[in-house]
Protein backbone atom coordinates (compact mmCIF):
# COMPACT_ATOMS: atom_id res chain seq x y z
CA UNK A 1 0.00 0.00 0.00
CA UNK A 2 0.65 3.57 -0.83
CA UNK A 3 -0.44 7.03 0.17
CA UNK A 4 -1.41 9.60 -2.21
CA UNK A 5 -1.61 12.78 -2.44
CA UNK A 6 -4.05 14.70 -4.24
CA UNK A 7 -6.48 17.58 -4.54
CA UNK A 8 -10.16 17.10 -4.84
CA UNK A 9 -12.17 17.78 -8.48
CA UNK A 10 -14.67 19.88 -6.68
CA UNK A 11 -13.78 21.00 -3.08
CA UNK A 12 -9.93 21.83 -4.07
CA UNK A 13 -8.82 20.42 -0.70
CA UNK A 14 -5.63 18.02 -0.34
CA UNK A 15 -6.95 14.67 0.07
CA UNK A 16 -5.02 11.30 0.87
CA UNK A 17 -6.17 8.02 0.31
CA UNK A 18 -4.26 4.62 0.56
CA UNK A 19 -3.34 2.89 -2.95
CA UNK A 20 -2.87 -0.81 -3.26
CA UNK A 21 0.12 -1.06 -5.97
CA UNK A 22 -0.43 -5.31 -6.55
CA UNK A 23 -3.93 -4.70 -7.86
CA UNK A 24 -2.39 -3.07 -10.94
CA UNK A 25 -4.24 -0.83 -12.98
CA UNK A 26 -7.90 0.62 -11.23
CA UNK A 27 -10.82 2.67 -11.82
CA UNK A 28 -13.10 3.16 -9.44
CA UNK A 29 -15.74 6.13 -8.19
CA UNK A 30 -15.01 6.94 -4.28
CA UNK A 31 -16.68 10.06 -2.73
CA UNK A 32 -14.48 12.81 -1.76
CA UNK A 33 -13.58 12.31 3.26
CA UNK A 34 -14.19 16.90 2.95
CA UNK A 35 -17.18 17.66 0.80
CA UNK A 36 -18.59 14.29 -0.23
CA UNK A 37 -18.77 14.57 -3.83
CA UNK A 38 -17.80 11.43 -6.34
CA UNK A 39 -14.71 11.09 -8.09
CA UNK A 40 -13.56 9.03 -10.85
CA UNK A 41 -10.26 7.51 -9.63
CA UNK A 42 -7.89 6.06 -12.42
CA UNK A 43 -4.29 4.84 -11.04
CA UNK A 44 -1.79 3.12 -13.34
CA UNK A 45 0.93 1.46 -11.77
CA UNK A 46 4.10 0.06 -13.62
CA UNK A 47 6.37 -2.69 -11.71
CA UNK A 48 3.77 -2.27 -8.55
CA UNK A 49 5.04 1.71 -8.86
CA UNK A 50 2.76 4.68 -9.48
CA UNK A 51 2.57 5.89 -12.55
CA UNK A 52 -0.38 7.91 -13.25
CA UNK A 53 -2.91 9.09 -11.06
CA UNK A 54 -6.32 10.77 -12.49
CA UNK A 55 -9.02 12.31 -9.64
CA UNK A 56 -12.31 13.29 -12.62
CA UNK A 57 -14.77 15.47 -11.83
CA UNK A 58 -18.05 13.32 -12.81
CA UNK A 59 -19.99 16.61 -13.49
CA UNK A 60 -18.13 17.74 -16.07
Amino acid sequence: MIEHFFQCPYCWEQISMLLDSSIGNQNYIEDCENCCNPIQIECFFDNSELSDFRAINLEQ
